[in-house]
């Protein structure tokens, strides 16, 4: 371990709160714009948010959550809207640019290009994308899949589609013999739906709304909630207000959890300067979660704080868990983690003086090496410390995209479990390929290879969402055809190109969709979207070209399957498909009677409000959390220094920005924690020094994989030893580490070398 990594100094709290009248000028700016009546119909329409899984919406309309509480919006979600309101991408764009051209724009320029409003295509050796008509389009995507053996066909998803272009989506896939399904969610939550399904026998969160309101302590770790869930700021003010204790694990301080300025609470937050959120705030070595949660465990065992009559009536394993917390010395714990026993054991103590007591993380616990791990060190301590079970308490993955939990829910994973396997068998007729499929960072290691002709991608921007850029670009290369659905440009459309051809497919997003859908938050509630008109079709001159995820992939099925065994024509009818949804989709059985009760629901078997989970035993199966090796390297294992340059080795935290959902970036800088671009470093003011390096210098930031220059430092409040740089630009820099067991990529934790003349 470096001294700098060891070195449990804190960061200084210079951080400013978060969310307030910035929130309030964001509003005025977006309604005062020319697109301000669209947006605010679209923000009434009764179709959830197209932001985060902590979104609002559905039947109780845009502005409440499903308990009907109103002013439930954020300005992510009005930033996602906008984004969609734009004018359809001009002629001249693809007519007069070369890809070339296109492949030099940032991730903003490509969204700003407008919406897609015709099928385009690219073919090998030409420099533009051309105008292509519906009919060329199915015959060619059927030929590819057609002609394609199983296992050299491929999908990957977004979560922003529907539940029933999800369920559709496998359903094709599983009928032709692949099980290639990878998603957006193997790069982001798969260890906790792997830690937490090991451990309770389910993946999702065992919270939902309502009894997070009954808790009295929230445990948040790896997350930027105030830039990324808003919604859920909203909860913690409240359990704050209450006289509740929010606990924050995060290596930065960032400013919107010590305070948040919510228009939910204009007098109380807003004119306030911001409600308290943070009671307590640490900052750890990035990746050294576990052993943070093994010392929270010894402190409560120290204490006398762990509930071993509740443990040993609703828990295996228990008995090897505590001999390994036990055995472990203190040392060891402090000495992985950078915190002091001093911290640990009064964390605990606030811990252990809650009634109960709610655990949720982001992709700061998962994007690691060992985020399996991680996550199952967490719930290991909810457990220990009896909150689990029972109202108000829990574990609570908080998931990104607005309907990623449902895609998991309709089967899209490469990890199907068996009792959706069995109804999709009794469905289809036959048993389903025992073939292991590819998740996402397989996929791209199978298309380098040569291994896949024929790639449907569902949403999202493969290229940007992988670690590495450069081996996304030429894996993608190796495909034969790629089709795009999407509602508007991205990089990856210009950058992920196949080998003979391209297709970029313009599709209807959720509030135009012309027929009901229904997506899943992540606290398992199923909402229903109305259907909806789209601008394009009165002002684009390609009106009428768009397309229904829906629509699109029953005439695909149809084409590749005929009428056998089910007449896969009539899936074009959404009703229809939530009739099989309710049929083969554990937990989903209300959805047959949703289209005429309009009555949205809570997934069954899910939410926890007695300690009986459905594994094996119908007991908690706790397991041993080994500590990390979070050694960096030195110097010499990227090149080394040349004499006289400075430079130092940091642990590398990549992460959106404020103005940034995903790989979409609205905005080019970060305010919040004074990052004016997108080509900067956030570093511990320490470490400038120590380096020899001083803010604002530009640097070169070196990765295993690339390099980037012209980086500038800023300081900030971020634990020594690490830095922060945004993604997908740092994308280039890193060699995908991946944990094991999930097989999702370490971005949280990259090693770096910043070299200064």
């Amino acid at each position: 371990m470096t001294p700098s990594e060891a070195d449990p100094s804190p960061a200084p709290e210079d951080a400013t709160s978060g969310g307030g009248w910035p929130l309030i000028d964001g509003w005025a700016r977006a309604t005062l714009s020319p697109t301000g009546p669209k947006l605010w119909q679209a923000l009434t329409h009764q179709s959830a948010c197209l932001s985060c899984a902590w979104g609002t919406g559905g039947q109780n309309g845009g502005f409440r959550d499903e308990l009907g509480e109103p002013l439930q919006r954020c300005l992510k979600s009005v930033e996602a809207i906008s984004a969609e309101l734009q004018p359809a991408v001009p002629r001249e764009v693809f007519a007069g640019r070369t890809l070339a051209e296109l492949q030099r724009l940032t991730s903003a320029e490509c969204d700003r290009l407008g919406r897609l409003d015709r099928p385009l295509i690219h073919r090998a050796g030409s420099d533009h994308y051309e105008p292509i008509s519906w009919p060329e389009v199915h015959a060619l995507i059927a030929e590819a899949f057609r002609s394609a053996p199983p296992e050299r066909v491929a999908s990957y998803s977004s979560g922003r589609s529907s539940n029933e272009a999800a369920y559709l989506l496998q359903l094709l896939l599983r009928a032709l013999g692949s099980n290639n399904l990878a998603d957006c969610s193997d790069l982001c939550h798969a260890p906790s739906t792997l830690g937490l399904t090991r451990v309770f026998g389910s993946g999702t969160s065992m919270v939902n709304l309502e009894s997070l309101q009954h808790a009295d302590g929230v445990v948040l770790v790896g997350s930027n909630a105030p830039a990324n869930h808003p919604r859920l700021m909203n909860e913690l003010i409240r359990l704050r207000q209450r006289g509740g204790t929010v606990i924050v694990i995060n290596p930065v301080l960032e400013g919107g959890l010590l305070k948040f300025g919510s228009p939910a609470f204009p007098i109380r937050s807003m004119l306030g300067g911001g409600s308290e959120v943070a009671s307590l705030f640490l900052q750890p070595i990035p990746g050294s979660d576990t052993a943070v949660f093994l010392g929270l465990q010894k402190a409560l065992l120290e204490r006398g704080a762990i509930n071993l009559a509740f443990v040993k009536a609703h828990a295996d394993g228990w008995q090897e868990l505590i001999a390994q917390i036990e055995g472990t010395g203190w040392e060891a714990i402090t000495a992985c983690c950078g915190l002091s026993r001093e911290e640990l054991e009064h964390t605990a103590a606030r811990l252990a003086a809650c009634r109960a007591v709610v655990f949720a993380w982001a992709m700061g616990i998962t994007h690691h090496a060992n985020g399996t791990t991680n996550v199952q060190a967490i719930a290991n301590t909810a457990v220990l410390s009896g909150n689990v079970g029972r109202p108000g308490a829990g574990t609570m993955p908080i998931r990104g995209h607005s309907n990623v939990q449902g895609f998991g829910s309709m089967g899209v994973t490469v990890h199907l479990r068996e009792p959706m396997r069995l109804a999709l068998e009794q469905l289809l007729g036959r048993p389903l390929s025992r073939t292991p499929g590819y998740d996402t960072c397989a996929l791209i290691e199978a298309a380098a290879a040569g291994a896949v002709d024929s790639l449907l991608c569902l949403g999202g921007n493969l290229f940007g969402a992988n670690p590495d850029s450069t081996q996304a670009r030429r894996a993608l290369g190796r495909i034969d055809t790629i089709a795009y659905l999407a509602t508007k440009p991205n990089t990856g459309h210009f950058h992920g190109l196949a080998a003979r051809q391209t297709l970029l497919l313009p599709v209807f997003n959720r509030f135009e969709t012309p027929h009901r859908t229904t997506v899943e938050s992540g606290n398992n509630w199923v909402r229903l979207n109305e259907p909806g008109t789209t601008h394009l079709q009165a002002t684009s001159s390609g009106g009428g070209q768009l397309i229904s995820e829906v629509e699109f992939l029953a005439e695909l099925a149809h084409r590749l399957h005929g009428s056998e065994p089910i007449e896969w024509r009539r899936l074009q009818d959404p009703v229809y498909v939530r009739q099989l949804i309710a049929r083969t989709v554990p937990g989903y059985d209300a959805m047959a009677g949703i289209d005429a009760s309009k009555r949205e629901f809570e997934v069954s078997g899910r939410v926890f409000h007695e300690p009986r989970f459905p594994t094996a035993t119908g007991r908690a199966q706790l397991a041993v959390t080994p500590l990390p090796d979070l050694r960096l390297p030195e110097p010499e294992h990227f090149g080394g220094l040349a004499p006289g340059e400075r430079g130092l080795v940091l642990s590398l935290i990549t992460a959106r920005s404020y103005g940034q959902h995903n790989t979409v970036v609205y905005k080019p800088g970060d305010s919040y924690r004074g990052m004016p671009h997108r080509h900067t470093l956030l570093i511990n003011p320490e470490d400038l020094v120590a380096s020899g390096l001083v803010a604002h210098q530009r640097v070169t930031v070196q990765g295993e994989a690339g390099s980037l220059e012209g980086i500038e430092l800023i300081p900030g409040s971020i634990r020594r030893g690490a830095a922060l740089m945004f993604y997908p630009e740092a994308n280039v820099l890193m060699r995908p580490h991946k944990d094991p067991e999930s097989g999702t990529p370490a971005f949280k934790r990259v090693p770096v070398l910043l070299r200064g003349g």
